[in-house]
């Protein structure tokens, strides 16, 4: 298997499962989606991150290693459900947050990909700062902080994109 290829599989499963997951009616089965996504994120991320360090890009790779940070937070608060699970998931966003941002402040990646993880990581910064002012949201909160996982799903799509490129 290419080094390319599982990273780009954890990011498309992470993708597909996270968003399902957002939308399911069902505590055990958002849990067990949400377990599942969060695992192959960390995987993914967690391989990305040696790739970009060994490419000498160490900011790059510094923001593939806090945004494994975030995903770890998310998994750790996941099984507690919805409402048990704020605390760590302000830090996990908050740490996607700023992962994001560090993964594209340089252009490793294309310019469209670059503008959907910043709006990602403005929501998410927005959703955290809210919740910690006391709105009642949850992760599955309408518009935010729902609104961010459209974004954060399309950088995945970008990244999934650029690594099957550079396999070709």
């Amino acid at each position: 298997m290419r080094s390319d290829t599982v990273p780009a599989i954890g990011l498309a499963i992470g993708g597909a499962l996270g968003m399902a997951g957002t939308f399911v009616a069902s505590d055990a089965l958002r849990e067990t989606l949400w377990t599942i996504d969060g695992v192959a994120v960390v995987v993914a991320v967690a391989l990305l991150t040696m790739k970009y360090q060994r490419l000498g890009n160490d900011l790059v790779a510094g923001g593939f290693l806090t945004f494994l940070a975030g995903e770890s937070l998310l998994l750790a608060g996941n099984a507690a459900g919805l409402e048990a699970s704020v605390p760590s998931y302000v830090g996990g966003i908050a740490l996607w947050a700023a992962g994001l941002v560090m993964v594209s402040a340089q252009n490793s990646f294309a310019l469209w990909m670059r503008l959907t993880a910043f709006v990602a990581a403005l929501l998410f910064v927005v959703s955290a700062f809210m919740i910690l002012w006391g709105a009642p949201l949850l992760p599955t909160s309408s518009p935010l902080p729902a609104a961010g996982y459209p974004f954060l799903v399309l950088t995945f799509i970008g990244w999934i994109w650029t690594l099957l490129k550079a396999e070709r």
